[in-house]
C-alpha cells in the first residue's frame, strides 16, 4: 500500500523537459454513496463510490516553459549576460515565493480562478517540487455548465493533475502506469476531493474501507470486484434544472459538517451503505440499487437542510422530477432511479436494456421541467484520456 511519502519526487532533472504541452480529457463523476464532510488534508470522513461519466468532461491543456530555457534565449553579449545573471538572482528569490501561471477558461483569461490554482500548487508542491521552475499557461473548457451541480471541480482539478503528472513522467520516464494513476488521483484529491475519482473508470472507490480491498483515503481505486452485467453501459441523463452557480459552494457545505448534529450518524450510515452497495453491484439487484442510491441522494441534501446555517440547493422542479420518476417507476415497473449532487440538477440512472422506453419518458415528461429544456445524455465511462498534441 502506497503511503504519503511515496509520492514525493526526488532526483529530477528539469532540462529533460524544456518546453511543450500536455492535454487531458477528464470526465466528471457522479457519486452513488456520497462524500460530504472532510478533514485536513482533504481526507474524507466516509468512503464514497462513484460512476465515472463520459460526455461530461473537462479538456485541459498545460503549456510549460522551463524558466532557465527562457533566460538562456534572452541572453546575448557578455554585458547582457551579466545583467541577466543579476536579474536571474532577483527572479530566483521571487520565484521561491510564487508560482508562474496564467489560466484561461473557455477562451477567456480568468484571474478569479487563480487563487484556487495557487492554493492547489501550494498543497502539491512538496510532491512535485519542480513547479516553480516552470512558467505555465493553463487552458481549459467544459462540455457542461460550470458550477451548476455537475462536478466541474472534479473533472477540472483531475485534468490539471494529469497534465502535471505527464510533465513529471518526462522527468521520470521509468514511472509505471499504476503509479502514474495513483499519484494523479492523490494530487487531484488535494485540489478537490471528488477529483480523485475522475482518473479511471467505471466504478471508483475513495476512502479506506474494510470491505473494499486496496481502498485508501489518499487516492481513488477501481472497484476491485467484478461488476454485474446489469450495470455495464449504465445510463445517466442529467436534467439541467438550474444552470446558474450554486448559492452555497461544496467547500462551504463540507465545512458545515464539522459541528453538524447528525454528522457522526451520517458517516456511519455512508460506510454501511458502501458494504451494501458493493454486494448489489456484484449481484446485479437493480431494485436494491435504486433504493440505496436515492436514499443516499436525499440524505446528502438532508445534511444541507439541517446544518447551521441551513441551506437548500434543490429547486421546485427538482422535486417535481423526483415525484414523476417515482410515479413512472411504479406504473411501468421500470428500473429507473435518480441521484443528486450538490445542486439542483437531477441525474436519472437506468440500465442499457431499458433505455428506449425510459428515454421516451424523460423527453416527454422530464425535459420540459429543465431550464430551457436543457439536458445531457451521458453514460458510464472508462476514465481520463490523454489527447496527443500536434
Amino acid at each position: 500500500m502506497l503511503i504519503e511519502s511515496d509520492f514525493i519526487l526526488t532526483n529530477f532533472d528539469t532540462t529533460k523537459a524544456a518546453e511543450g504541452s500536455f492535454t487531458w480529457k477528464t470526465p466528471s463523476n457522479i457519486a452513488l454513496v456520497k462524500y460530504w464532510g472532510k478533514k485536513e488534508p482533504q481526507i474524507p470522513e466516509n468512503t464514497s463510490i462513484s460512476f465515472t461519466l463520459d460526455a461530461c468532461f473537462t479538456l485541459t491543456t498545460l503549456e510549460y516553459t522551463n524558466l532557465d530555457t527562457e533566460r538562456s534565449r534572452s541572453a546575448g553579449s557578455y554585458n547582457e549576460m551579466l545583467k541577466q545573471v543579476q536579474h536571474d538572482e532577483l527572479e530566483k528569490a521571487e520565484r521561491s515565493r510564487s508560482f508562474n501561471f496564467d489560466i484561461y477558461f473557455e477562451g477567456e483569461k480568468k484571474e478569479d480562478f487563480k487563487p484556487k490554482i495557487q492554493k492547489f500548487f501550494e498543497r502539491i508542491e512538496q510532491y512535485v517540487p519542480f513547479l516553480k521552475q516552470y512558467d505555465f499557461v493553463i487552458k481549459s473548457r467544459n462540455s457542461f455548465p460550470h458550477s451548476s451541480g455537475i462536478a466541474s471541480s472534479a473533472s477540472g482539478m483531475s485534468a490539471l493533475a494529469l497534465c502535471i503528472m505527464s510533465l513529471e513522467k518526462e522527468l521520470n520516464p521509468v514511472m509505471t502506469d499504476d503509479y502514474f494513476n495513483k499519484k494523479a488521483s492523490f494530487l487531484a484529491r488535494l485540489g478537490s476531493g471528488s477529483a480523485c475519482r475522475s482518473i479511471e473508470g467505471e466504478l471508483i472507490v475513495w476512502g479506506n474501507h474494510s470491505d473494499i480491498k486496496g481502498s485508501s483515503n489518499l487516492f481513488g481505486i477501481k472497484f476491485p470486484y467484478k461488476m454485474h452485467k446489469n450495470f455495464k453501459n449504465y445510463h445517466d441523463t442529467i436534467l439541467l434544472v438550474d444552470e446558474g452557480e450554486k448559492q452555497v459552494s461544496s467547500t462551504v457545505g463540507h465545512q458545515l459538517m464539522h459541528n453538524h448534529p447528525f454528522a457522526q450518524q451520517r458517516f456511519l450510515q455512508a460506510n454501511e451503505n458502501i458494504s451494501k452497495l458493493s454486494k448489489i453491484l456484484q449481484t446485479g439487484n437493480l431494485k436494491e440499487f435504486s433504493s440505496l442510491v436515492e436514499s443516499e441522494a436525499l440524505t446528502l441534501h438532508a445534511m444541507m437542510m439541517t446544518s447551521n446555517p441551513y441551506f437548500i440547493l434543490m429547486k421546485p422542479n427538482t422535486l417535481k422530477i423526483i415525484h414523476k420518476i417515482w410515479e413512472f417507476r411504479n406504473k411501468a415497473n421500470a428500473n429507473i432511479c435518480f441521484t443528486l449532487d450538490a445542486g439542483a440538477n437531477v441525474h436519472v440512472l437506468y440500465p442499457e436494456n431499458e433505455k428506449e422506453r425510459i428515454n421516451n419518458f424523460i423527453i416527454k415528461e422530464l425535459v420540459p421541467l429543465c431550464q430551457e429544456n436543457h439536458y445531457i445524455c451521458d453514460r458510464v465511462g472508462q476514465g481520463a484520456k490523454q489527447i496527443i498534441n500536434n
